[in-house]
């Protein structure tokens, strides 16, 4: 089944990205309605033009965009006071998420939105950016000196946008030898170390709490997947679906208890009676789950168009009870994967979508 927005045997393509002289003409008067919209976010007009002109400088085309060249780049900055702007003026951040998440919902809330979480990184050269460290960082696709965050997303039928973020402090960040750099960049003393699936939790929570952008369903990959803090706070979010990838060696008991067929005679004709097997067997791994499934299960569905023509998968799902600390849990919605290759590799998420669902094997 293909989505209500897409039409079968349809070709989808992205849209071309080219701007003319005419596409940005008056840009910069937009740029003023989007900074008026945000004016009750500070209480004194010299850090509100401080932080147009941070705007400015940031769309600019500065090789180097850090706070004091955009001071001399744009048009009445001043180098003294952009970078006091920066590190020591006061804004109201609850205030300004909430105008921000209402200018999203205004352009394309919808109620069959989707929320997306992910990790990505930025490079930086020095070392006294807060979070700053050796890490990985995904946009990087290796080890490198970077600052790293968790990130939602928001998307719909009429676009998408980042809506929420969380930034991580690497663990050296929380020993003694960081004091001094956790004073200077002056991170909350209240703040202790979390990786990014708790992280991830406290935001998906928090767009929940709030209630100002509706979505209905939630997707994150495997790093997401395979925590039980990332899964409870979703869980607690009334009415969320959730789409998580899983590792492979993921365990999930088939629907119902195992009963193997077992013959026996008592006084009469024989007959056969069905048994629970036993209780230490440990339920399979989705992986296996998957390899056992015959070819006649799965649909074949064009996900997006390559370079070099249309990318299909082959998918499939099955209902499994969830295993938690080695223990059944609860029953959810395995759903699988596959290339279409002479070998296939798979991929695996559960849903927590209620079983008389009717989930579309397109997930993506």
């Amino acid at each position: 089944m293909l989505p209500a927005c897409r039409t079968e045997g349809k070709e989808e393509r992205l849209p071309p990205f080219a701007l003319a002289h005419g596409d940005v003409e008056g840009f910069l008067h937009a740029l003023r309605g989007v900074h008026e919209a945000f004016r009750e976010c500070f209480t004194r007009r010299e850090p509100r033009e401080h932080f147009f002109r941070s705007m400015v400088g940031q769309l600019s085309p500065l090789e180097r965009q850090s706070i004091e060249p955009m001071a001399l780049e744009v048009d009445g900055g001043n180098v003294r006071g952009m970078p006091r702007f920066m590190s020591d003026e006061i804004w109201d951040e609850a205030q300004r998420r909430r105008i921000y998440q209402q200018l999203v919902y205004d352009d394309m809330g919808d109620s069959e939105g989707v929320v997306i979480v992910d990790e990505s990184g930025c490079a930086k050269k020095g070392q006294d950016a807060v979070g700053v460290a050796r890490q990985y960082g995904g946009t990087l696709g290796q080890v490198a000196n970077c600052q790293v965050g968790v990130f939602a997303a928001y998307a719909s039928r009429h676009g998408y946008a980042l809506v929420e973020t969380r930034l991580l402090l690497p663990e050296p960040w929380w020993s003694h030898e960081y004091a001094p750099r956790r004073a200077k960049c002056q991170v909350p003393p209240a703040l202790v170390f979390q990786t990014q699936p708790p992280l991830a939790g406290a935001l998906v929570r928090a767009l929940s709490q709030e209630g100002i952008l509706p979505f209905k369903d939630l997707v994150a990959d495997g790093l997401y997947g395979h925590s039980p803090d990332f899964l409870e706070a979703v869980e607690a979010c009334r009415g969320l679906t959730s789409m998580v990838a899983m590792p492979s060696d993921t365990r999930g008991g088939l629907p119902g208890p195992v009963r193997p067929a077992k013959p026996s005679r008592d006084t009469g004709e024989a007959r056969t009676t069905r048994t629970l097997a036993p209780k230490d067997r440990a339920p399979p791994t989705v992986e296996a789950i998957a390899k056992h499934l015959h070819d006649t299960v799965w649909s074949r569905r064009t996900v997006s168009e390559g370079t070099k023509g249309p990318i299909a998968y082959a998918f499939t799902k099955r209902q499994v009870t969830r295993c938690r600390d080695g223990l059944p849990d609860r029953a959810v919605w395995l759903i699988i994967k596959r290339s279409c290759g002479a070998q296939p590799s798979y991929g695996y998420d559960l849903s927590n979508a209620p079983l008389s669902a009717r989930l579309p094997l397109l997930v993506w």
